[in-house]
């Protein structure tokens, strides 16, 4: 299994993350847009994920729930702003316990010798938005692409 690359370069406002999936590029762009396969994969396992919606085209938007065992919500959401199938999508993306602190996401997924080359580069507003979303969400980030890996697996 590949590994998770996460970039975080000081004083820098953006997180870039790598993964190479044995899979071809169709299906993992099916994997990380279609609001029946996301929750299998989005979020670290001890959460459940529900698609609240994912309307994936430019100008949609989407909105996913996280919730524990507890059941306490974490809300995501964001607008989607350009939409390449299977090669490109870029979106904001916004944690709804810190409103306002918005990042912009492009994900490219490129194919080589039938594998995908994944990179998505989020751009946060500021150095110090970028560092607070850095710290918590580097656990998760990898967890969830290895969730995704596991996926990729059963679709093929």
């Amino acid at each position: 299994m590949s590994k998770t690359e996460i970039i975080v370069e000081p004083g820098r406002q953006d997180i870039v993350i790598k993964r190479v999936f044995d899979a071809p590029r169709d299906v993992v762009f099916r994997a990380v847009t279609d609001p029946d396969l996301i929750p299998q994969w989005w979020g670290p396992k001890d959460l459940t994920t529900e698609v609240d919606h994912a309307d994936i085209r430019p100008g949609g938007s989407w909105r996913f729930l996280n919730r524990d065992a507890d059941g306490n919500e974490y809300g995501f959401r964001g607008i989607y702003h350009d939409v390449v199938a299977p090669e490109r999508s870029i979106q904001t993306f916004e944690f709804e316990g810190m409103p306002g602190h918005v990042a912009l996401e492009t994900l490219t997924l490129e194919e080589v010798d039938g594998k995908t080359h994944y990179t998505a580069v989020s751009v946060f507003q500021s150095v110090e938005d970028r560092d607070g979303m850095a710290q918590s969400m580097e656990p998760g980030a990898s967890k969830s692409l290895d969730r995704l890996s596991e996926l990729l697996q059963t679709l093929q």
